[in-house]
């Protein structure tokens, strides 16, 4: 017997009321970020204050994200790690970039961050031949343009250490990958990678329906 509780406004604002501990200046972050025409591309407190317990209970050091927007889950990560640990950030748009680096130095954790600016493919790409840096990660949160997750996921599996995890964002995609009128190029590219990764014999997986879906994959 498969029960599932719906999880509505009422309840969500339960679940915040009991387990939400956002500090300060995620949350003004959020709250400036909640100002721009694309606000809806940021993650959730809940998800920040999931990614950095789940950062805590895997003992992460070097992590990488792909896709940082202004910053929420950037801030979220440098605020988990250690003393030395280093997030790797990538992101094509130097504003949004700017802003996350800000709040990374209101929160005095910007010695921990890596920005990186460009295209994430060719920044992957450099730190697999240019920077050696293969094998080398613990943790890589992808939630970036979901036409590229395919390439973002190999390289991310190149990047990662055996037992290394990749976290996926949004790969339930609001439903529409269930709408057979959705046919635009995210909508298409999430149908292509999720089966792919239901077949990936290199990584452990789970798919969980949280927030807007998140995959879990563990390189063996």
């Amino acid at each position: 017997m498969r029960l599932q509780v719906e999880l509505t406004d009422a309840l969500q604002d339960y679940v915040a009321d009991v387990s939400l501990r956002e500090p300060d200046l995620l949350q003004k972050l959020r709250e400036e970020t909640s100002q721009l025409p694309l606000h809806l591309m940021q993650i959730s407190p809940e998800q920040g204050q999931f990614l950095r317990t789940l950062l805590k209970a895997t003992g992460a050091r070097r992590t990488l994200e792909v896709g940082v927007f202004t910053g929420y889950s950037l801030l979220s990560t440098a605020l988990a790690l250690p003393a030395d640990g280093r997030v790797v950030g990538l992101d094509i748009n130097e504003e949004w970039g700017a802003m996350a680096l800000d709040y990374c130095k209101r929160a005095g954790v910007a010695d921990k961050v890596d920005l990186r600016i460009g295209d994430a493919r060719a920044s992957l790409e450099r730190l697999v031949k240019e920077e050696n840096a293969a094998g080398t990660f613990d943790f890589v949160f992808i939630d970036a343009d979901k036409e590229n997750y395919t390439t973002y996921y190999e390289y991310a599996l190149e990047l990662l250490r055996p037992g290394g995890l990749v976290v996926v964002d949004n790969v339930l995609w609001h439903g529409a990958l269930l709408d057979e009128s959705a046919q635009d190029s995210e909508t298409q590219a999430l149908r292509a990678f999720n089966p792919r990764l239901h077949h990936d014999e290199r990584v452990e997986l789970s798919v969980i329906p949280y927030a807007d879906g998140l995959t879990f994959a563990v390189k063996r």
